[in-house]
């Protein structure tokens, strides 16, 4: 992970400035782009190692330790987006600064953790290559490999569109967007990523009537999860987009009205976040795979390019709900046809 990663550093190093200009930044944006890509771009490695090490908590029986670094990460990127940027005025670097600072805290001190002695039952040593192993790893997370590689292009995608049609006030209103919805997401990500081991551990047991149950509760547990944060991201939806863009009226309008018709899709796509995670519990890559990619690229890519050609700007930010309602039929079907192979319902 860690020699990836730093390849990946190189790369995006020297790639961002000319992708910058090819997503459309203008001579004003560009400095500003390159500067808080490059400063990220740093920190590539403990963010994958962030990512990668929440499964090992889970795995080690520690899931309230890794929930612990999480929070204080984000505790830090708060606290010095405040400091760097409100008081220090660092403006973008100062905002990149924070960012990278928390990705740091949280990829090292789960590196540490599991280099030293610890109380869990996992601990990193040596070991022999095993590349079978790699590759039957790699082959079932290809799934959260296609939704992270989607959702990157589909978010050029739609800076695309907002340049297009709205201007830098767009992109804007979308990054703001993007920022809270992540929170809502995140809770939909974090459930499905949670039962992963506890699903993949009754399926390995052949324990079908608790797969069954672990099906039924999550769905369950799903629907009334959508139901209320749709429910909170419309009663609030001004209050969140205050926060961030109260300065400018005109701003603040798009913003708000874009959240609103944006957060419509929590209806439907925790559904379709946790299916995609079933599967890959059930070392299924290929639905796992099959869902993430239709639904983070094919369908998102294709409701955002033909929605604004009806609705105009409200077409953008309706394209996630169309996207994710062409899903959920998808999700419903890899449901009934793989039903026989694995016996949860």
């Amino acid at each position: 992970m860690i020699v990836v990663g730093l390849l990946l550093t190189v790369l995006g190093f020297l790639l961002v400035k000319p992708v910058a200009k090819a997503l459309g930044a203008s001579e004003n944006m560009l400095p500003y782009c390159v500067s808080y890509g490059r400063i990220l771009i740093m920190t590539t490695v403990p963010f994958m190692l962030q990512n990668v090490f929440q499964s090992f908590f889970v795995t080690a029986e520690r899931p309230d330790l890794g929930l612990k670094i999480t929070l204080i990460s984000g505790c830090v990127n708060i606290l010095l987006d405040y400091l760097l940027t409100a008081v220090i005025r660092g403006g973008v670097v100062g905002a990149a600064a924070a960012t990278a600072a928390s990705q740091l805290i949280g990829g090292l001190v789960p590196l540490i953790y599991f280099m030293r002695p610890n109380s869990s039952r996992l601990h990193l040593t040596k070991t022999k290559f095993n590349g079978k192993a790699i590759l039957i790893t790699c082959t079932n997370g290809s799934s959260e490999l296609m939704t992270n590689v989607s959702m990157s292009l589909v978010n050029m995608l739609y800076n695309y569109q907002l340049i297009r049609l709205v201007g830098e006030n767009g992109v804007s209103a979308y990054g703001v967007i993007m920022y809270v919805s992540f929170v809502f997401i995140g809770i939909f990500i974090g459930y499905s990523v949670g039962t992963i081991p506890v699903i993949g551990y009754h399926y390995g047991a052949l324990n079908k009537t608790e797969l069954k149950s672990l099906l039924k509760k999550s769905l369950v547990i799903t629907a009334v999860t959508s139901v209320a944060l749709t429910i909170f991201a419309e009663l609030f939806s001004g209050v969140l987009a205050g926060i961030f863009v109260s300065y400018d009226p005109a701003l603040f309008a798009l913003t708000k009205r874009g959240f609103m018709l944006f957060s419509l899709s929590y209806t439907i796509m925790g559904f379709n976040i946790f299916a995609s995670s079933f599967f890959t519990a059930l070392n299924n890559g290929l639905v796992s795979a099959l869902i993430s990619f239709a639904r983070t690229l094919v369908f998102q890519a294709f409701s955002v390019m033909l929605l604004p050609v009806f609705l105009g700007v409200d077409g953008i930010w309706l394209s996630i709900l169309l996207a994710e309602a062409m899903a959920l039929l998808l999700t419903a079907a890899c449901f009934v046809v793989n039903k026989k192979n694995y016996g949860y319902f």
